[in-house]
């Protein structure tokens, strides 16, 4: 039990992250009556203007993040993003705070190298091969040992950033310096994964509640420069892959612990499900559940979280997301030919308010339903398609 939102009796939710995706959760944890508190590194970001309260603050100072929670006392603190200080998190857990799924996983899904050696070297789980590297030379020679083309990505980086595939040695002082550019926290460490030729590449929302582990219908996806570009659900998958699938997603989730949900991502190829990477938390991909199932993603987090029952997952219907990005850097801008996109059947869209553009920056989503994932594809596309920013100088 517990009380109205704003009351001494009230339940608190506070989100590390206010990103489009948080934004959701706020709105799903107001509707069961929570009170929330949206914290990020910029103002008036998308789960700022729907939250309770908000604070700005450096994701990544511990300080900073330790007196907000002080002085709020949330009942759970709920990371949205990768980039925030987890030893702090780690830290307040022990000493009586609910990190959700653990500070634990925060702290090894945080960067590509905690979380595959996690999952190839302690859990055995199938993977590409991979090397890490710190230094230019020690790149050329990981490349050398995985064979080109290869996948550079920094340790650590949100949506695709410092992302490449390098397909031949002339390459490689390319990549490196992309990767150093797009990593977060300043690391300068990378992965290196030897290329894998894969049939596809899903999400696989996996849920721990009090109910035990469910999992929503597989989520096909398309990516460019390693950035989400449109999602479908369901993804088609024989009963063999999709048992793979989720023995790898228990396995993994098992091993986190906690309750809410998860994004599994996996690759389908000729030889097996391979695991690529799990973020404790709401996946981008996933937003097309908005238009798919009875429950959200969103909604599915915050009962777990809440330590309320799911019982089932329902899948109403085949549909499909489709992202709108931005092309500038823009604190000028509109969003135009709504009429256009809501005109195109069954479609649906999020705009998430994001107070400024940047280059490749996703600033509102297409979501479409249809008898088939194809027409739901072709449907959502067609929506952000119509979906234009027009920019103040132009």
């Amino acid at each position: 039990m517990y009380g109205a939102p704003l009351s001494t009796r009230a339940r608190k939710v506070l989100l590390l992250g206010s990103g489009e995706l948080g934004k959701e959760v706020v709105m799903e944890a107001q509707r069961l009556g929570v009170e929330t508190v949206a914290v990020d590194r910029y103002a008036n970001a998308p789960a700022m203007q729907v939250a309770h309260r908000s604070y700005v603050a450096d994701m990544l100072d511990g300080d900073a993040i330790r007196r907000i929670i002080e002085e709020e006392k949330p009942d759970y603190i709920v990371p949205e993003i990768e980039a925030i200080a987890t030893e702090t998190l780690l830290a307040l857990e022990t000493e009586g705070h609910r990190v959700i799924p653990t500070a634990r996983a925060a702290r090894l899904t945080m960067d590509r190298e905690g979380i595959r050696r996690l999952a190839a070297e302690t859990l055995g789980l199938p993977t590409a091969p991979y090397r890490f590297a710190d230094t230019l030379e020690e790149l050329r020679e990981a490349a050398q040992a995985l064979g080109y083309p290869c996948v550079i990505k920094p340790i650590m980086s949100s949506s695709g950033k410092g992302q490449s595939v390098c397909k031949s040695e002339a390459e490689l002082e390319e990549c490196w310096n992309y990767a150093m550019e797009g990593g977060r926290a300043k690391k300068s460490r990378i992965i290196v994964e030897g290329f894998i030729t894969f049939e596809s590449e899903i999400t696989l929302l996996t849920v721990r509640s009090i109910s035990g582990t469910s999992y929503c219908a597989p989520i096909g996806h398309v990516q460019k420069d390693g950035d989400y570009i449109e999602s479908w659900q369901p993804h088609a998958m024989t009963e063999e892959q999709i048992r793979e699938a989720e023995a790898i997603a228990l396995k993994i989730t098992n091993e986190l612990g906690g309750y809410g949900i998860y994004g599994v991502e996996l690759f389908l190829t000729n030889d097996g499900v391979l695991f690529s990477e799990v973020s404790p938390r709401p996946h981008d991909t996933g937003m097309v559940t908005m238009a798919t199932q009875d429950l959200s993603e969103f909604a599915l987090h915050i009962r777990a979280i809440l330590g309320f029952p799911i019982p089932s997952i329902r899948l109403l219907t085949p549909g499909a997301s489709h992202t709108l990005k931005a092309d500038r850097e823009s604190k000028a801008f509109r969003i135009g030919g709504m009429e256009e996109a809501l005109a195109v059947p069954n479609s649906q869209v999020r705009v998430f308010g994001k107070p400024e553009t940047k280059v490749g920056r996703r600033m509102a989503v297409a979501l479409s339903t249809a008898a088939d994932t194809e027409t739901a594809r072709a449907r959502a596309r067609a929506a952000a398609e119509a979906l234009h920013i027009k920019y103040d100088n132009e």
